[in-house]
């Protein structure tokens, strides 16, 4: 991906020259990709949309300074420009429907962090906030990505940066309040069911912000590939498989990889974020 020398956020807070003595209590199932449905069942937590939920200074926890090494800097860097990027795109696809982007922040932190709704470790994966409109990522997470699922590129972080973001127009357009309430009169099931569909959104979403770099003359031969074998290498179905040798769909939170990768390619073939309403069709029809 093209992205050295272009526009850095200014939203960006890099917290990991901050790092920890002692590690919070914290992570989840599946270890690095879960989900926090707190906030949707009421209870005002995080909402991890490819991953999970998060927590930088942890209270009581003794803080040291350490350097970063030139790979950690550069990273940060392409985070940043990413950020960047999604700003430019939702800033101006507010104001064409006449509505003005409120722009989150982003973290970058190193072992544990602490947000608005809590405190969490690195285990828990990128994840976006609400109560803060903050997105956390630990950037070691995406060699993990690399390592553990067969998942490396540089487009992959943008696709899960974008993916967070997605949470974060969610939570403007009021997506994510009123799954809340769908939620809090729904089964297990049924609110999984509701959790895979923000999912899906966001992950479309990540397609519409990938069309927009495209169209930029950001993108590489193969950025796409790349994000579509991150996102099947993440779901659900597959990441059952591989923990426990059987999936149970009644508990899937973010969707098969058949469908996190097809809905990311809708989105990346119509560049249009008003095609991505995965709230209306049937549930086998995703």
């Amino acid at each position: 991906m093209q992205w050295k020398g272009r526009r850095q956020s200014t939203n960006v807070e890099d917290r990991r020259r901050m790092a920890g003595g002692t590690m919070v209590a914290g992570g989840g199932i599946l270890a690095i990709i879960v989900t926090i449905i707190g906030l949707l069942i009421g209870g005002g937590g995080d909402l991890g949309s490819l991953f999970g939920p998060g927590g930088g200074a942890v209270a009581g926890q003794t803080q040291t300074e350490v350097s970063l090494t030139p790979h950690q800097k550069e990273m940060g860097e392409f985070a940043s420009v990413i950020f960047a990027d999604t700003e430019d795109f939702w800033n101006e696809q507010f104001k064409e429907s006449g509505l003005t982007y409120e722009e989150p922040r982003l973290v970058l932190f190193t072992g544990s962090v602490s947000t608005a709704s809590g405190y969490a470790t690195s285990a828990t994966g990128p994840f976006y906030s609400p109560p803060d409109k903050t997105v956390y990522i630990d950037l070691t997470f995406f060699d993990e990505m690399a390592r553990k699922y067969g998942a490396p590129g540089d487009f992959v972080y943008a696709y899960v940066i974008s993916h967070e973001v997605g949470h974060h127009v969610q939570n403007l357009l009021g997506t994510l309040s009123q799954v809340t309430a769908m939620q809090r009169q729904a089964s297990k099931t049924q609110g999984n069911e509701l959790m895979v569909r923000l999912e899906l959104q966001a992950d479309f979403f990540a397609g519409v912000f990938a069309h927009h770099e495209h169209a930029q003359g950001y993108l590489d031969v193969g950025d796409i590939d790349e994000a579509l074998v991150a996102a099947s290498a993440i779901g659900d179905d597959r990441l059952q498989m591989q923990a426990q040798g059987y999936v149970v769909p009644d508990s899937f939170t973010h969707g098969t990889s058949e469908q996190r990768s097809r809905w990311f390619k809708l989105g990346y073939t119509t560049g249009d974020p008003s095609k991505g309403d995965t709230f209306t069709p049937a549930y086998n029809s995703l």
